[in-house]
């Protein structure tokens, strides 16, 4: 419990172990940008094409009018931050740094990339879903967190299953394609909380990385710290109002061949206020074989993946990439290519 972060109620300086070398820790352009809005209320046809349009170059973009609630939003962002604000004594039953426990709080005090530690502690939940007995193992406080939590898993994952729907609409897939092994391994939400940092400019929040999941459902609260990677710089993301920010995994690239794009991204710390994030990740079985479909494969359009188990995708590549690169995609590429020699 030592290691949290948010433990210590003032940071007057930070602590040299949080330093990241300055060209490890390039700074974004000055332009905050908005990703493009996708409002789903519109025509199938043009939703479509917004989602396509958004993963071929973006990676990443945000949902309106997703058909969950503004309430239920509020609700899992104020019981994130009341789990937070928890007395000690109510969560050390919870911390571990065993990263094989499905459910635990623990801190990027503990992580390290060449040496440099993470200013964030996160609450982790991984289950099976349907979320079923997993709930006996979650935290009991705030009193409301399990039924909160619960809820909002379950309509975030009907969202991203939605959307993976809408994409094989307009990829020509079939509309089950994404149904079954390739999305229904562990459910992941990760409540991050970044506390205020004595020298952002210095320290991450979270590392350059592409989640290797199939697809990310980000609700992001209302301090900014998202930057994403583009057209080698980054750039920072500006939250809009009741909003979901998606994501896709490199799983979808794999799948796509690399039409759709699992770009990099990275969060930054505030010197002031203090961020909670929820994240929701949809993965794929663990020895479920991903790789390009056929429907992306010509002689003019060999494949650039190797088709591989989960666990074995996961083993081999690593998410993080720090230094001058700011295109894991394209190593990854490299690297498979490589391997396929």
């Amino acid at each position: 419990m030592e290691n949290l972060i948010h433990s210590t109620q003032s940071h007057t300086s930070l602590p040299d172990c949080f330093i990241f070398p300055p060209d490890q820790v390039p700074p974004a352009t000055s332009a905050v940008v908005s990703l493009p809005v996708i409002d789903m209320s519109c025509n199938r046809d043009e939703v479509r094409r917004a989602i396509l349009d958004a993963g071929k170059e973006l990676g990443f973009f945000q949902v309106i009018n997703h058909g969950i609630s503004e309430q239920v939003m509020q609700d899992m962002a104020a019981v994130g931050e009341e789990f937070f604000q928890l007395p000690a004594a109510d969560k050390v039953g919870i911390y571990s740094e065993d990263t094989n426990k499905a459910t635990r709080l623990f801190s990027g005090a503990t992580y390290e990339t060449g040496g440099e530690k993470y200013w964030r502690d996160c609450l982790r939940f991984a289950y099976d879903f349907p979320v079923g007995n997993s709930t006996k193992d979650w935290p009991d406080k705030p009193q409301r967190l399990r039924e909160v939590v619960e809820n909002f898993t379950l309509l975030a994952r009907g969202l991203a299953m939605e959307l993976l729907q809408l994409l094989c609409e307009g990829m020509g897939l079939p509309l089950d394609y994404f149904e079954g092994d390739l999305s229904r391994g562990y459910v992941t939400l990760d409540i991050n909380h970044y506390p205020p940092c004595p020298n952002p400019n210095v320290a991450l929040g979270l590392p350059p990385h592409c989640d290797r999941d199939l697809i990310a459902i980000l609700l992001p609260g209302q301090v900014p710290g998202l930057e994403v990677a583009y057209k080698g710089d980054w750039i920072k993301i500006k939250p809009v109002p009741n909003a979901f920010v998606v994501n896709f995994g490199q799983q979808l690239e794999v799948v796509t061949n690399g039409m759709l794009k699992s770009i990099e991204h990275r969060v930054m710390t505030n010197s002031v206020l203090a961020r909670t994030s929820v994240a929701m990740f949809i993965a794929p079985t663990e020895d479920c074989l991903i790789g390009p479909a056929e429907e992306f494969l010509s002689k003019e359009n060999p494949p650039c993946y190797r088709t591989l188990k989960f666990c074995d995708f996961k083993r081999s590549y690593n998410v993080v990439k720090l230094g001058s690169s700011l295109n894991l995609r394209t190593n990854l590429r490299n690297i498979q290519k490589g391997e396929m020699k």
